[in-house]
């Protein structure tokens, strides 16, 4: 299942492409989820663990794929037990989440409202333990996480 803690995360990983460029292994690239993700996510083909085949930049390294790809593959690879903030994620990122979470339990920070489907899904708010199947019910359930008044 997909658990999101919503807002403010002390002990989540903030800078996932960071992280990602010091640790990934390199048969997390050639995994057929990763090399349907960034075929989807940034519309590039992988070539080898260590060559990405753009249509806009060419052949690029592995660190060059969006942040978004990074944060995707360390939720679905890192099994260090750590938390990534899935912010740097754009919306095409959010049926991959859906995805992994239909595969394994995953956690992730969000610090703001990713439109996930509009089809029925499985999400935990960790804020408040609801279990939300839709985007109404998840707007209902994690927004006054996300869009609180600044002190």
């Amino acid at each position: 299942m997909l658990n999101i803690y919503y807002g403010n995360m002390p002990e989540a990983i903030y800078n996932t492409s960071v992280y990602f460029d010091n640790t990934y292994e390199d048969e997390w690239i050639t995994d057929p989820l990763t090399v349907a993700m960034i075929k989807d996510v940034d519309k590039s083909d992988v070539v080898s663990p260590h060559l990405i085949e753009s249509p806009v930049l060419g052949g690029i390294p592995v660190t060059g794929i969006s942040g978004g790809v990074k944060t995707l593959i360390l939720v679905n690879h890192d099994t260090s037990g750590h938390i990534f903030n899935a912010s740097t994620c754009g919306d095409n990122c959010a049926k991959w989440l859906l995805k992994i979470g239909e595969m394994k339990d995953v956690t992730i920070n969000l610090r703001h409202m990713m439109k996930f489907s509009k089809r029925k899904f499985t999400i935990r708010v960790l804020n408040n333990g609801v279990i939300a199947h839709n985007m109404n019910d998840l707007i209902d359930y994690a927004g006054e996480y996300v869009w609180r008044p600044l002190a």
